[in-house]
């Protein structure tokens, strides 16, 4: 999680640009042992203070501004990648 956090801190100079945008995200990580992979997500996109995070049993829905967004998903993908191997993200993105 202090990851996350260095990271929003960094993204969080985008936050001029208004735009606001909510993704539905759902993770499917392809291993035995799935459980682990989807908490440790879920807990990485809430340390981003500029993020509204509501998880629910179907998926977790993201809010905020657009480019702070897109910047946290493309960070939080990557390291779900590295730290838990193959898996899919099904992302459906709405502007609001």
């Amino acid at each position: 999680a202090t990851a996350g956090k260095s990271a929003s801190a960094s993204i969080g100079v985008l936050e001029n640009n208004n735009m606001q945008a909510r993704m539905d995200v759902s993770l499917y990580p392809l291993a035995n042992d799935y459980i682990p992979a989807i908490k440790d997500v879920i807990q990485r996109f809430n340390s981003y203070p500029a993020l509204v995070v509501v998880t629910n049993e179907m998926s977790t829905q993201i809010t905020g501004e657009l480019d702070v967004l897109m910047q946290a998903m493309q960070r939080e993908i990557r390291t779900s990648f590295e730290q838990h191997g193959k898996c899919i993200f099904v992302m459906k993105l709405l502007p609001l």
